[in-house]
């Protein structure tokens, strides 16, 4: 009779499980939020080093000197309890952070051609970026140029 409970018990509790983990999934909301709300929130400008400068789609650019390497980020974060523009902000701000980093790494002073590029579908806006935001997750995929822009 315990064998019996136990195994009834372990099958609610596996469906319950299955239950959550597929509503989590479908859940998952695209959203197109803009750059500049994203760029207020979370002392993005302070946090985003002047020297290196960020340009979004098609946006004109100064000259470019040399042409450095592409990347590719994919960053999520802990949505649970946020908004969903809270968390896409967030974890928004924390892609530009790793863009910023690999073009200090690659001696580069600006990004260009920036697009979001969530699950390898592209997303180009000079003004707009994707996010999908779930229950528990929120994630922001960008890509970019990394390059020498001439000061002039």
């Amino acid at each position: 009779m315990k064998t019996l409970i136990s195994t009834a018990c372990g099958l609610a509790l596996l469906t319950t499980f299955v239950s959550v983990s597929h509503d989590a999934q479908a859940s998952d909301r695209k959203l197109i939020l803009p750059i500049a709300g994203a760029m207020a929130k979370n002392d993005a400008s302070t946090r985003l080093d002047e020297s290196i400068k960020f340009y979004f789609g098609k946006q004109a650019t100064p000259h470019i000197e040399k042409r450095l390497a592409s990347d590719k980020t994919s960053k999520k974060t802990n949505a649970f309890g946020k908004s969903d523009e809270k968390a896409c902000n967030w974890v928004f701000l924390s892609s530009m952070l790793q863009l910023q980093a690999r073009a200090k790494e690659l001696g580069a002073n600006a990004v260009v051609n920036i697009v979001s590029n969530y699950d390898n579908v592209e997303f180009s806006s000079e003004t707009d970026f994707e996010c999908h935001a779930g229950a528990i997750m929120a994630g922001v995929a960008l890509k970019g140029d990394f390059v020498k822009i001439s000061d002039k």
